[in-house]
């Protein structure tokens, strides 16, 4: 296969991203930050921070659709130079000073092929060729990547490649959009249930107007009007009013305001363990996450390896791992453990704090608990230290209160969360196994194994 200089196949030349204050974010154009670019491969449509821009920057620092975009700079060598795609938006959309924008000709090249060739073992072997590694952080040179000698097929021949590989990511992209609609919605439980106190409030205001509490709750829980509860299944509805029934029908004053009766307020370490002990030898073989591959926005991680045991953190599966120092705890770097086999410890960084509920609490608790937005704003006023290497104390936590629910509501949480928990381990693990079977795909149709039909990447829903 023949190749070429990686800046021969440029439409314009390379360029970094913007540099935007926080005191000026908020609104505006879209931007793609660090975040956005590790946690999707493929851009479409996600949700980004906003800066306003003048003209100058409008002109010159605009995404297109199939724009390349590299990572700069990570704090791991496996996250320089990691590539996305930006596919399209609805909006603007610029990009950040740690970003690097390439923009491939489309006479000359696909991108979406080089987007894979880039995120295949290949691409990050010749990627990390370029990296330099210094204190605390790795990067790559505009420069040397538009020097990279990169395979180059006939474009159509590209597109086609990319075609194959692209219905394998469409399928990914779909398990991706439904483990986060999972998450979503165990979330929103968490939020009406245990601190807006929804099903209790429906309650109320049924007994005042003179409906039946239980139908109140039962709609709020499920959200579906009068007419839709009649029409589900027996066996649904009963579940559905067992779940209702489980809500008291009055609040009653505590340090907090006004709580469900019956429920009681704590100091978070007395209903979840904060670094709870774990055993693990000096030297053992364990299963490693390291912080880079821990996600900004959803429960799953990547890339857990084999490692001799030396310090860090320790955890079993159930655990919560939230990431206590700058910038990772205010980017929402947060996991939940359920990659170990049963009994077994891993570890990871001096930086996790791990969190496991106790006293009747569910396991998924401690890790909704730790994305709502009161929690982490909490955890963020409490960080400390010389600026950029600021950390949140262990000993912190105490000042922080939960309102602990009855231990039957905590038990129907449970039941539910850890439903969704299941089906998201399981759409999650199908996804790696399509990411292994795309990268395998790769070099055996660039080397001609395997033949391809004329086919088109597809948009993105």
């Amino acid at each position: 296969m023949a190749s070429r200089p990686f800046k021969e196949l440029f439409a314009i030349p390379l360029r970094n991203g913007l540099t935007k204050p926080k005191a000026v974010r908020g609104a505006g154009t879209k931007m793609v930050n660090m975040g956005e670019l590790f946690a999707n491969p493929r851009i479409v449509n996600v949700a980004m921070d906003r800066v306003p821009l003048n003209q100058a920057e409008r002109s010159s620092s605009l995404l297109a659709a199939g724009d390349l975009l590299f990572a700069r700079q990570s704090l791991v060598l496996s996250g320089a130079g990691k590539c996305s795609i930006f596919v399209r938006d609805d909006e603007n959309v610029c990009f950040e000073s740690h970003v690097i924008r390439c923009r491939v000709s489309q006479e000359l090249a696909d991108p979406h092929f080089y987007y894979y060739f880039f995120s295949s073992p290949a691409g990050r072997a010749l990627m990390e060729s370029i990296v330099e590694q210094g204190a605390g952080a790795s990067g790559i040179r505009g420069s040397d990547l538009a020097e990279l000698s990169v395979p180059w097929i006939d474009p159509i021949f590209q597109r086609r490649v990319a075609g194959v590989l692209s219905q394998i990511d469409d399928k990914i992209s779909f398990n991706r959009r439904i483990i986060q609609t999972l998450e979503a919605m165990a979330q929103a439980i968490f939020q009406s249930w245990f601190v807006d106190f929804d099903p209790v409030k429906a309650k109320i205001a049924a007994k005042a107007e003179g409906r039946d509490p239980l139908r109140a709750a039962m709609s709020v829980i499920s959200g579906k009007a009068a007419a839709e509860l009649d029409a589900l299944p027996p066996e649904q509805y009963e579940q559905l009013a067992a779940t209702a029934a489980l809500f008291p029908d009055e609040m009653e004053d505590s340090e907090l305001g006004a709580i469900p009766k019956g429920w009681t307020v704590c100091p978070l370490p007395e209903c979840v363990d904060i670094n709870p002990s774990r055993v693990l030898k000096k030297g053992a073989i364990a299963p490693y996450l390291d912080m880079a591959n821990v996600p900004t926005h959803a429960a799953r991680v990547d890339n857990v390896v084999p490692r001799a045991f030396g310090s860090g953190s320790k955890f079993i599966n159930g655990d919560t791992l939230l990431a206590r120092i700058t910038p990772c705890l205010e980017n929402g770097k947060t996991a939940y453990v359920d990659f170990l086999a049963d009994g077994e410890v891993g570890w990871g960084s001096t930086e996790f704090i791990v969190l496991r509920p106790k006293n009747g609490l569910p396991l998924p608790f401690a890790y909704f608990l730790c994305r709502h937005p009161e929690f982490r704003a909490f955890a963020i006023s409490q960080m400390a230290g010389t600026s950029g290497r600021q950390r949140v104390p262990n000993d912190c936590f105490g000042a922080y209160k939960v309102v602990k629910p009855s231990p039957l509501v905590a038990d129907a949480f449970g039941l539910q969360t850890t439903q969704f928990m299941k089906q998201i381990k399981s759409l999650d693990e199908a996804s790696k196994t399509l990411a292994g079977l795309r990268d395998v795909l790769l070099p055996r149709l660039l080397s001609g194994e395997l033949q391809v039909q004329h086919t088109e990447p597809e948009a993105v829903a």
